[in-house]
């Protein structure tokens, strides 16, 4: 039986994704387990390896569509179901080509709608009796229209339904629905008793973003300047990051960190990590203060859901990583780093880290992030304001740690200092709670003894 390959879900915040290059053609043989394409998002460029072992029959997505998740993007069968492939599958679709908002002159297509006395039932979800292809196009709109698509909707009081889709199934795409809004489109849903759409997932964070025309042009004609696309993952980044500054009331606090025991700590055990092959940084010392701070002040590791709180369960960490060059950040999570020593810790930083560096991840390193760090201080920046990482509540910032010159009782010592920064969501932790929390973190750091 033929296996089908999806594209993972490699964020809770994630909705699609982009194929970057397929590492097989069809008809190739692969393994269980063996990169098979690459993609790339907001959190990961990542190489997504087979589901199962078999020849690759085929391809239904090629290099550079952007599809959204669990959908099929190719399908993997025995040598004996080679031959069953249809002619078309016979080589990988050649790459999309971005699809363009329809131009003015051709406005969004509205769907007359029937009259009638009575609301039309809701589309129900697809079943094994009721396959997706049986289903009338506008109930497809409805019902398989993506999160994206439906929270733009809802936004704009845009009724999907009422809309032509240039999708499969004429499913309205997210460019449809933003071409429909940049031309004015109204088509809000009718009042009455008409029955609310299918229930659908939360969207996720970040949907129905796109980056905005800017009002004042970057540059002017005749200066010289080189313009390149943004890659996939500056592009989801971006819209991340804007998303994330309107939805959450950012604050910003401050502390000196005295990291002098820390350090002799450190030097101490440095010798024991790298006979187990383990660069010690100063990295786990902090996670294990940030880990324990977490369990004092459960605020700090937990969600905002409409007027609810979701307090998490597991402590899982995010360590930011920076690409090669700057021109991407990646957020591997340490899961549950509270069940984790010194050792573990660092073990699992240099692991993240490292595989993050050359696009190993996996789609399970980077879900389900309670609280994440940054750590600027590796380029020497002493403090910043991170911005938060959604769906969480808070994001630490690590600065240099370096020796400075500081008072120690009425004597000038030559201590290893830093600031630490804390970004913080308003709407759910208070400038009281931030403060204790980080007071917590620089007691333990500066108690030392960490293990």
């Amino acid at each position: 039986m033929a296996q089908d390959v999806i594209m993972p879900q490699m964020g809770e915040s994630l909705a699609e994704g982009t194929i970057t290059k397929w590492l097989k053609k069809v008809g190739d043989t692969v393994e269980r387990d063996e990169p098979l394409f690459e993609i790339s998002t907001d959190k990961v460029d990542a190489e997504i390896p087979a589901p199962a072992a078999g020849k690759l029959l085929e391809i239904t997505h090629g290099e550079g569509e952007t599809v959204e998740v669990n959908t099929v993007v190719g399908r993997i069968g025995g040598a004996e179901e080679s031959g069953s492939a249809s002619p078309a599958a016979t080589e990988a679709p050649a790459p999309a080509a971005k699809k363009a908002p329809p131009p003015a002159a051709e406005p969004v297509k509205e769907k007359p709608r029937e009259k009638t006395g009575e609301a039309s039932a809701p589309a129900a979800p697809p079943t094994a009796e009721r396959p997706l292809d049986r289903y009338p196009v506008e109930e497809l709109r409805r019902a398989r229209s993506s999160p994206v698509v439906r929270n733009i909707a809802a936004e704009h009081d845009v009724d999907i339904s009422r809309l032509e889709g240039t999708g499969i199934s004429g499913r309205v795409t997210k460019q449809d629905i933003l071409a429909h809004l940049e031309k004015g489109g109204t088509e809000k849903a009718t009042p009455g008793p008409a029955a609310p759409a299918p229930a659908a997932p939360p969207a996720p964070a970040g949907a129905g973003l796109h980056i905005p025309d800017l009002r004042i042009p970057p540059y002017v004609e005749g200066e010289p300047v080189e313009i390149e696309p943004m890659t996939i993952m500056r592009r989801k980044i971006a819209e991340h990051m804007v998303y994330s500054q309107s939805i959450s009331a950012h604050v910003t606090s401050f502390f000196d960190v005295d990291f002098e025991e820390v350090a002799r700590q450190r030097r101490a055990q440095k010798p024991q990590f790298a006979e187990k092959g383990i660069n010690l940084t100063y990295m786990p010392f902090i996670v294990r203060a940030v880990v324990e701070g977490l369990k004092q002040f459960p605020y700090l590791n937990a969600a905002v859901m409409q007027d609810k709180i979701v307090f998490k369960k597991e402590i899982n960490i995010g360590i930011a990583v920076a690409l090669e060059d700057g021109k991407g950040l990646i957020v591997p999570i340490i899961r549950n780093a509270d069940e984790k020593n010194l050792l573990g810790l660092a073990r699992a930083i240099n692991d993240l880290g490292e595989r993050a560096r050359t696009k190993k991840l996996t789609p399970d390193d980077v879900q389900r992030g309670t609280f994440s760090i940054t750590n600027p201080g590796v380029f020497g920046g002493l403090m910043g304001t991170p911005i938060i990482n959604q769906p969480q509540v808070a994001i630490l910032g690590v600065g240099a740690i370096e020796k400075r010159p500081v008072v120690i009782g009425d004597a000038i010592g030559i201590r290893h200092r830093a600031y630490l920064s804390l970004s913080y969501d308003h709407r759910l932790v208070d400038g009281a709670m931030a403060e204790m929390f980080m007071a917590f973190l620089k007691k333990f750091l500066e108690a030392g003894e960490i293990q």
